[in-house]
């Protein structure tokens, strides 16, 4: 059943994981719109607040799931249950690519992979007693972190961090810092995280390299990832990692400022008034973002602390737009498609990520070129989407939006018969 929820969090929700499957799903990386790529390093394009984004509105989620604040071994191991299945979601979905148990091959293998899935999906998905839960949540983190830790070839190199594996972690601090603490000590906690993490950025020197600098793979973020997450980081960046272990600790604030938006939604206040103090403090967070950006840059890679201010910041102020449009003018005949999206998050992060991966896998060869089979998706993209377009950036984003579409139908289906996945 679908419960009485916030609908301008789930509107803004909705809107983030929309933007972050186009994004994630242009019909070609070489043909992107500048607002739709990443900045190179330091910088900040509309891409890069999608993340950021959402950790924020997980924060403020928070408040409205535990509004009790009852804390115990039940509230305790629920958390730390959610968490591990949302860990587990994302560390799978960087094996995926290196599942072959039986050395099969072609449509043998697509079924292997699928089968081994969906028995995963249901694991972390499922509905099931909370004994169950805890039992399959650290029987999947304990396959899967063996096998990248076995030596067996095929994992020896398969990437631990990711983005769900971050919002995992994020949320079980989170989650226990709100049931602990007062609004006071969480304002604190995450002023000394980001001051923490500035210091560590900035003041200690690397060993092996030198003073301390904030360039790629030669950071002290990226020697802690060195250490601790050797032969098991990005691909693209082999020796350092955009989800690693040390720019983990200002995402914590991220959330905790969510967080502080979510309790700001509970109190018993006039919504305009609400509204008023959302914008103000979001106003105030990006002046700061920017200010810290002077001597450290703004920066997703690295999740600098004035990349968390001014995030925040701009997360506040679309929030509070959307809670006077919606929950106080009352205008919400435009919100259904973004909140079909918002109130099932997760089975997008988790499918719109393998189902990519499996049209890549399918090949079929075109008539005039017998010889050359394509993935899938490639063979769409460029044979069903570029005739279509004389500029191939908007056959890129095309491609992108159709994408959208085939999750928007999905979405719908799931909506109407009152299907919530939730981990």
């Amino acid at each position: 059943m679908i419960k009485e929820r916030l609908t301008s969090l789930d509107v803004f929700r909705g809107f983030t994981i929309m933007m972050m499957t186009i994004v994630n799903n242009p019909g070609s990386w070489a043909s992107i719109y500048p607002p739709l790529e990443h900045a190179e390093w330091n910088g900040c394009t509309p891409t890069d607040l999608v993340f950021p984004f959402f950790i924020f509105i997980m924060g403020t989620a928070i408040p409205f799931a535990m509004p009790a604040k009852v804390f115990g071994p039940a509230t305790f191991n629920k958390i730390m249950v959610r968490s591990l299945r949302i860990f587990c979601l994302g560390l799978f979905l960087n094996f995926f690519s290196k599942i072959d148990l039986f050395g099969l091959e072609g449509t043998a293998l697509i079924i292997e992979k699928l089968v081994l899935t969906f028995a995963v999906a249901y694991a972390l998905l499922g509905t099931f007693s909370p004994k169950i839960k805890t039992i399959l949540a650290f029987s999947v983190l304990g396959i899967l972190l063996f096998l990248a830790y076995s030596g067996i070839e095929a994992y020896q190199d398969v990437r631990i961090p990711g983005v769900l594996q971050r919002i995992g972690i994020v949320y079980f601090f989170t989650s226990l810092l709100y049931l602990k603490a007062t609004v006071r000590t969480q304002i604190l906690v995450a002023a000394a995280l980001l001051l923490i993490y500035w210091a560590l950025m900035t003041l200690i020197p690397i060993p092996g390299i030198g003073a301390s600098n904030l360039e790629k793979g030669t950071n002290f973020a990226a020697y802690i990832d060195s250490i601790f997450l050797k032969n098991h980081m990005w691909s693209q960046s082999i020796t350092w990692d955009p989800e690693g272990i040390l720019s983990t600790i200002p995402a914590i604030a991220s959330a905790i400022m969510g967080m502080l938006i979510g309790q700001l939604l509970n109190q018993s206040l006039p919504k305009i008034e609400i509204v008023k103090k959302m914008s103000l403090i979001g106003l105030v967070l990006v002046i700061l973002g920017l200010i810290w950006n002077i001597v450290f840059p703004i920066n997703k890679s690295l999740w600098t602390s004035s990349y968390v201010l001014f995030t925040a910041g701009l997360a506040s102020l679309c929030l509070s737009l959307l809670y006077y449009i919606i929950e106080i003018a009352n205008y919400k005949k435009w919100t259904k498609l973004f909140l079909i999206w918002g109130v099932n998050p997760m089975i997008v992060f988790f499918f719109s990520g393998i189902i990519p991966r499996v049209l890549t896998m399918i090949k079929v060869n075109h008539p005039e070129l017998p010889g050359e089979p394509l993935g899938f998706q490639s063979y769409f993209y460029n044979y069903g989407i570029v005739p279509l377009f004389e500029n191939p950036m908007n056959a890129s984003l095309a491609y992108a939006l159709v994408y959208a579409l085939f999750w928007s139908i999905i979405l719908w289906v799931l909506y109407k018969n009152k299907l919530i996945f939730k981990v």
